[in-house]
């Protein structure tokens, strides 16, 4: 009987680990992902090289999706499609309102940042912003290709500096610790009344 309560157990926790593990994914950053060792952002069929920096509180280290500190911005955009040359590309950055996609409005007045559409025919857009405050906010890269619009959204945090976000991971670590506790003291009595 313990041997099977064991055995639950463990599939229970590797269950929910796999289970978290898919959470933190559907919890990804939009089109925003990391691949090989690069953050790859996609838009419709199309796929560019996200790098940011921030040179005077960071130097040479890279982050893909929450920048870390306030201030001073550098973002590339380096495409991987060669087919993305010869279309236009547009960058906006826009506070975090909470609303659905599509749904926020007048982008206007809620703009930080705008790129208006552009050919890049060398292949990468680089652009800098200065975010004197920590805040929410969702990137929106847009291509038009032949009057069909693609557009890749991702929300990111400023002024992470990369702490522990307590609220993405406290509920699925609260459900690991409850479910192997529940699992490791039922076993534990069940060998007592065995004894």
């Amino acid at each position: 009987m313990t041997k099977g309560w064991t055995i639950t157990g463990i599939k229970w926790l590797v269950g929910m680990l796999l289970g978290m593990t898919c959470w933190m994914q559907a919890y990804a950053h939009g089109g925003l992902s990391m691949a090989e060792d690069m953050c790859k952002l996609t838009v419709g069929p199309y796929t560019m090289h996200f790098t940011g920096y921030q040179p005077e509180s960071s130097q040479e280290q890279e982050f893909c999706e929450d920048i870390p500190n306030t201030g001073r911005t550098v973002v590339a955009l380096d495409y991987i499609d060669e087919a993305l040359r010869p279309l236009t590309t547009e960058v906006r950055i826009i506070r975090d309102t909470g609303a659905e996609p599509g749904e926020e409005g007048n982008l206007d007045e809620i703009t930080v940042m705008h790129i208006p559409p552009k050919v890049y025919s060398n292949g990468s857009v680089t652009f800098e912003h200065t975010f004197p405050t920590e805040g929410n906010f969702v990137g929106l890269v847009t291509v038009r290709d032949n009057g069909i619009e693609h557009v890749s959204r991702f929300p990111f945090a400023v002024g992470t500096g990369g702490k522990f976000k307590m609220n993405m991971y406290f509920w699925p670590l609260l459900i690991i610790v409850i479910g192997g506790g529940y699992f490791f003291f039922s076993s534990k009595s069940q060998k007592e009344k065995n004894t």
